[in-house]
């Protein structure tokens, strides 16, 4: 951007009769933004669809724009809006491509203010809104050269601080931390038990548990240890402990996830019940109003059809138990039609089929989607894809692993996103934490599997 848009004009040099315009197309990004902005939102649900026939929103929409004018061309940097009065026209759909205009009507010396005339239309020329600004205008130049522009990320909220406090109503549960023989899982495990979330019990070698503990400055002493020879005897033990009840979820430590999962997935000894076991991400990203749920990322490699079956199932029941009463599915793939050269779009159909028959009950699923479909209803009304679920779904299903991991890490690391999650299916919850994780992330992730847990009335709290 030129960076003479960041001088402004000072108020002696501004003539009676100048002005300036823009033109902005109006986005569902601005409307949720907007409507939060407003706090005209029902906690983190914000449609797009009919956010901007609210007149909150319809207000916010012009005000930004004079707004967007006087700090930014007239007068420009260090203007102040000292008064307004405006009335408000056309109502606002998105996609509608909006020009606004100021004017300078009058200027009063002694207060260095100057009158604007404001006025807002869409692209078919009906009037959106008009009126009148008072605005204070700087009587030196200010040029903002050593200022880049930023790049602004609309936060609507901490989809996980909701979480972590409706935790603090329940009980700690306890939790085995499988090997953590690493700062990380050890701090993670104890910022928990402080957190209220988890009562831990340490499973590994105590040798290794208390050289990483004395390496990381954590305090141990009172945290109950099992005592193992190495990583592999550390996940049969932990699973051991759920299936006899000592312990009602489990938290990865240091070993590799397979090392857990073959453990928990062993059809003697393991963890299964009459459900494929999966993996579910819960994801706030900043731009969004509400928690995105992708799965399965971290077990199911290439599922067939019964396995996405079992994914999905899944995924519905935890998203329900964390506040949203009818999950909206998208089924992803490259395409949003049933392509016989894609394996993937006719799963999505056949599951899409099997919700139509009562064999996947508790959210609605649509599919196949691909990914812009999904989440953005602007790229499903340009495709002309009518479904309740396009533009507003809460849970992803993945056509294989790969392509969910890569999905939930490009959120975390290109657009600023948290994430946590743990595997259900099993008996008990599964948190699978990764070395990168930060300790928010493992406190969320406890957090999810003592809502799990505690929606299972025979498990063991503290």
């Amino acid at each position: 951007m030129d960076r003479s848009d960041f001088a402004n004009r000072t108020f002696d040099e501004i003539e009676i009769g100048a002005s300036a315009s823009l033109r902005h197309t109006l986005t569902g990004t601005d409307v949720e933004a907007l409507a939060v902005a407003s706090g005209d939102v029902d906690g983190f649900h914000v449609d797009a669809r009919d956010s901007a026939d609210r007149l909150s929103v319809q207000s916010a929409a012009a005000v930004a724009l004079f707004a967007g004018l006087v700090n930014r061309k007239l007068p420009g940097p260090g203007a102040r809006i000292v008064s307004s009065a405006m009335r408000y026209a056309a109502r606002l759909q998105i996609g509608d491509a909006l020009s606004a205009s100021v004017s300078v009507t009058a200027k009063d010396a002694t207060t260095s203010t100057l009158r604007l005339s404001a006025r807002c239309v869409n692209q078919h020329g009906a009037l959106v809104a008009e009126g009148e600004l008072i605005v204070e205008a700087s009587k030196r130049r200010i040029v903002y050269t050593d200022v880049a522009t930023p790049e602004v990320v609309v936060r609507y909220g901490d989809g996980f601080a909701s979480l972590l406090e409706r935790c603090a109503r329940l009980a700690p549960v306890r939790c085995a931390i499988v090997h953590p023989c690493d700062g990380a899982s050890l701090g993670g495990a104890i910022a928990a038990m402080r957190a209220g979330l988890i009562v831990p019990v340490l499973v590994g070698p105590t040798h290794r548990v208390e050289a990483a503990a004395a390496s990381a400055g954590i305090d141990i002493t009172d945290v109950p240890r099992v005592a193992v020879e190495h990583s592999h005897a550390a996940a049969a033990r932990a699973v051991e402990m759920a299936r006899s009840g000592e312990v009602s979820a489990l938290m990865k430590g240091s070993l590799h996830t397979d090392e857990l999962m073959s453990a928990a997935i062993d059809a003697a000894q393991g963890l299964r019940t009459g459900r494929r076991m999966s993996h579910v991400f819960a994801i706030d990203v900043p731009s969004r109003p509400r928690l995105l749920f992708i799965t399965d990322a971290a077990i199911n490699i290439a599922p067939d059809l019964e396995a996405k079956a079992d994914i999905c199932r899944n995924a519905i029941d935890l998203v329900r138990l964390l506040g949203v009463d009818v999950p909206k599915v998208a089924i992803l793939s490259a395409v949003e039609t049933v392509e016989s050269k894609l394996p993937g779009t006719i799963d999505a159909a056949a599951l899409c089929k099997m919700a139509d028959r009562g064999q996947i009950t508790g959210g609605v699923l649509d599919g196949p989607l691909a990914f812009d479909n999904a989440i953005s209803a602007e790229a499903a009304k340009a495709k002309g894809i009518v479904s309740p679920v396009a533009g507003h779904a809460d849970i992803l299903v993945v056509p294989a692993l790969e392509a969910g991991n890569m999905l939930a890490k490009q959120l975390q690391y290109l657009a600023g996103a948290e994430s946590a999650g743990i595997v259900v299916g099993a008996r008990v919850p599964i948190a699978l934490t990764s070395r990168a994780d930060s300790v928010r992330s493992r406190l969320v992730s406890a957090a999810i599997a003592k809502i799990a847990v505690h929606a299972q009335p025979s498990a063991r709290k503290a």
